[in-house]
């Protein structure tokens, strides 16, 4: 089932402002607060020899940026988020996705690489990798989408046959083609599967709740771009 949503909808489930869950992702593990906290220093010693040599009329301008840089640490979680948040708010129109889960698997993810030193001197390279589950939903038209994520504990009450729910994106009006999905909902376990917090989890559920109030409609097939015909839009869930 796809129910398109209104503008006003999607920019409440994907605020442009990071939402708590998404600063936590960007604030990251203690080797990125440690970069930041060194980008910030940087900065602030940067300001400290500009100041010594700028014109005096400068100054004001040169304390505002020097603060803002200096507390680098503390916001740039809330800009990169923000800026994915804004990446995903340039498609124009959207969708709430029902559908249920057709397949699992796990899958062991390089994520990156670390070179050290053993006992003899010698260089070796550490790989880290990282499990994640890949998960692969579709409904009854046919559709079908995947989304990969770190695997977690709670991940193992995933079966198949569960039913799944999302936000789909795309930048034509019949969302004949999707451009991006969002993380993945499972309502039977209140449970979430994703990478990046893109929903507002505290908003979602009212509305999976107010959706699956509606009275059932037929399924109809969404079919490649070149096969389209023109139909009617199913009317927008206000």
């Amino acid at each position: 089932m796809l129910v398109p949503l209104t503008r006003q909808k999607f920019n409440q489930l994907i605020p442009l402002i990071a939402t708590g869950p998404q600063y936590k992702y960007y604030w990251g593990k203690f080797p990125d607060f440690l970069q930041r906290l060194l980008i910030s220093v940087v900065i602030a010693a940067v300001y400290v020899l500009i100041r010594l040599f700028a014109m005096p009329g400068f100054g004001p301008i040169l304390f505002v940026l020097g603060v803002i840089g200096a507390f680098y640490w503390l916001w740039g979680p809330v800009f990169w988020a923000s800026m994915r948040n804004a990446k995903c708010r340039r498609y124009k129109y959207s969708g709430f996705f029902r559908g249920r889960v057709l397949d699992w698997w796990i899958t062991d993810e390089l994520i990156g690489k670390q070179e050290t030193v053993d006992n003899k001197g010698d260089l070796v390279i550490v790989e880290n990798r990282e499990k994640r589950i890949n998960l692969e939903v579709g409904d009854e038209t046919g559709f079908t989408a995947q989304l990969r994520a770190p695997l977690r504990v709670e991940h193992k009450v995933i079966a198949r046959g569960q039913k799944v729910e999302m936000v789909v994106m795309s930048n034509r009006p019949d969302l004949s083609k999707i451009e991006e999905i969002t993380d993945i909902y499972i309502p039977s376990r209140d449970l979430w599967v994703s990478d990046y917090p893109y929903l507002r989890r505290d908003y979602f559920p009212e509305v999976s709740r107010r959706l699956r109030d509606r009275p059932a409609e037929r399924p109809r097939r969404r079919r490649p771009p070149e096969e389209q015909r023109d139909r009617r839009r199913v009317e927008e869930w206000e």
